[in-house]
């Protein structure tokens, strides 16, 4: 399976305030920013990497990594970030798969379990599952959907869910690894994954 033409991007154009208004994906887990672990991860699963973020961009870009802002002012969610992925790619890379930065366990295979399920679905949207719940924030959109996103987000539209239910999409379930789809949106969530780590 060729994922070459694939472009990952990371979603870190969030307002944090959950984490008391910190910029998730440079908080520190285990050494590094949580950024930097989604990035090990998800870079070997792709042919580029891209990072939505709309602050601290000379931060990101420092991961060597180009920093996307979202096209839709006002922190509008992660359909946002894929609006901006999905804009800025051009041939050869025709899909963009998302993954937001406080997920840093993200599975190995993310991408190409959900390329495969959209092609054999012959599907636009890829939306993962796990343990019977979506995680709309891990997608994977081809950029033929970015005329109907753009228009979405135009409309007022922000949920995730309701904007792929609205395309030719497939839902891949990962019942396998529910724990790799944790993401880290408070401190106390922080410290309890740090903890686990050491332990």
């Amino acid at each position: 399976m060729n994922l070459q033409h694939v472009a990952g991007l990371v979603l870190a154009g969030g307002q944090g305030s959950r984490m008391g208004g910190a910029d998730k994906g440079l908080v520190v887990l285990d050494g590094r920013p949580m950024v930097a672990h989604v990035i090990e991860r998800l870079a070997p699963q792709v042919g580029r990497l891209l990072i939505n973020a709309n602050r601290n961009a000379a931060d990101y870009a420092g991961f060597g990594v180009p920093v996307l802002p979202d096209r839709v002012a006002g922190f509008v969610g992660p359909l946002a970030g894929l609006d901006a992925g999905l804009h800025a790619i051009e041939p050869p890379f025709d899909w963009v798969a998302t993954c937001p930065c406080d997920s840093p366990f993200l599975p190995h295979d993310l991408v190409a379990r959900l390329y495969a399920a959209a092609e054999a679905g012959a599907a636009d949207v890829a939306m993962a599952r796990a343990d019977g719940q979506e995680q709309p924030v891990f997608l994977l959109a081809h950029r033929r959907a970015a005329p109907a996103l753009a228009a979405y987000l135009a409309g007022g539209g922000r949920g995730v869910g309701r904007w792929v239910s609205l395309q030719a999409h497939v839902i891949v379930d990962f019942d396998d690894c529910p724990q790799a789809f944790v993401n880290i949106n408070t401190p106390e969530e922080l410290a309890r994954h740090a903890r686990a780590a050491d332990g």
